[in-house]
């Protein structure tokens, strides 16, 4: 068990089910099959290598131009048009989510947001993937979407397939999403979004999300059920944006009590960077000793156990921590550093 300030285990959201999830391609993870066609490679939970091959629709995607291969969502769609594919996306999918739990997680987060900009399609995917996976999944699922009728979608889905999902999110411009959640009883995480965008700083998060937590508790949704996300952004854009987040931590932390939990999607902090793996940890690092107790992460890549032990005195910590608290102005010495190869890959 990973114990964070008051010795409560931290609460890990697996984050991998997601259509935006990305593939180098030519990297980890992909290959060619024996008549040279590009692939996506992994092994089922038997331990049966398994191959998914990336089909031509999705070579005109842009992220496939700009040399990304959409892995999850290329298995949805195989698993939506029932083609030749799909016991490989059902493995694919199902391997991606249990391997998740065999490292830890406690919620499984899908999304599937990206898989086109059809409300009826998202909502046809998101039913097919929570069929596949609530039945099999021993911990349950957080239903995730910027669209409640997707959200909505996925719990009439899981309804009777195993443990009540999480909704994943909530917030002052949809409050109807906590009727959803106190209708059924499920986790649910608020996030410190305005009623008519994004906040600017920590003042304005705190804000937010301590209406949204009235707003809950009067729909008589306890605090041991409530997670707030007080939103992560890419510190690529402003230098400010990770100190707005951790001082809402703290914020929110002393406000509210340890009954609550404090999460957030870990790694948005590193979008645009490179050595994302490397920033996300100490993100979550830093984000712990603010007051979280919980992530939206990646536990096989970064299992909280190694994370919240990392060792502080390498060059390597030391300039991403420079990045995240702003020393490091605009990321320069960060990214003269790796374009140096100073930067060791971390090979655990």
């Amino acid at each position: 068990m990973t114990e964070v300030q008051g010795g409560r285990e931290f609460l890990t959201i697996g984050e991998n089910v997601h259509t935006t999830r990305v593939l180098v391609r030519g990297g980890p993870g992909t290959g060619e099959d024996g008549c040279g066609r590009e692939t996506v490679v992994f092994a089922d939970m038997d331990g049966n290598p398994r191959s998914l091959t990336v089909p031509d629709a999705e070579k005109e995607a842009q992220a496939y131009i700009e040399g990304r291969i959409r892995h999850v969502k290329i298995a949805v769609d195989a698993g939506l048009a029932e083609d030749e594919q799909v016991e490989s996306a059902r493995a694919y999918l199902e391997a991606m989510a249990l391997r998740q739990v065999d490292a830890g997680a406690h919620f499984l987060d899908v999304n599937v947001d990206e898989i086109s900009p059809r409300l009826d399609k998202q909502q046809r995917a998101m039913r097919w993937l929570v069929e596949l996976l609530a039945p099999i999944s021993p911990v349950p699922l957080s239903i995730d979407s910027s669209n409640l009728a997707i959200i909505e979608a996925g719990f009439e889905a899981a309804a009777g397939r195993g443990p009540t999902p999480m909704l994943n999110s909530a917030s002052l411009e949809r409050l109807d999403a906590l009727d959803l959640a106190a209708e059924t009883g499920s986790w649910v995480i608020v996030t410190a979004a305005g009623d008519s965008g994004m906040p600017e700083g920590a003042a304005e998060r705190v804000t937010n999300a301590a209406e949204m937590v009235e707003h809950a508790t009067a729909r008589g949704i306890p605090l041991e059920r409530l997670a707030i996300d007080p939103l992560v952004f890419p510190i690529s854009v402003d230098g400010r944006f990770v100190n707005h987040c951790l001082d809402a931590i703290r914020t929110l932390r002393q406000r509210l009590g340890p009954e609550i939990r404090i999460t957030g999607g870990m790694s948005n902090v590193s979008f645009g960077l490179p050595h994302r793996r490397l920033l996300n940890e100490v993100f979550i690092l830093l984000a712990v000793e603010a007051g979280a107790d919980s992530g939206i992460i990646d536990p096989i890549s970064s299992p909280p156990a190694r994370v919240l032990v990392a060792d502080r005195s390498t060059r390597r910590f030391r300039l991403a921590m420079d990045v995240l608290t702003g020393a490091d102005e605009h990321c320069r010495a960060f990214l003269k550093a790796y374009r140096a190869g100073e930067i060791e890959e971390q090979t655990d």
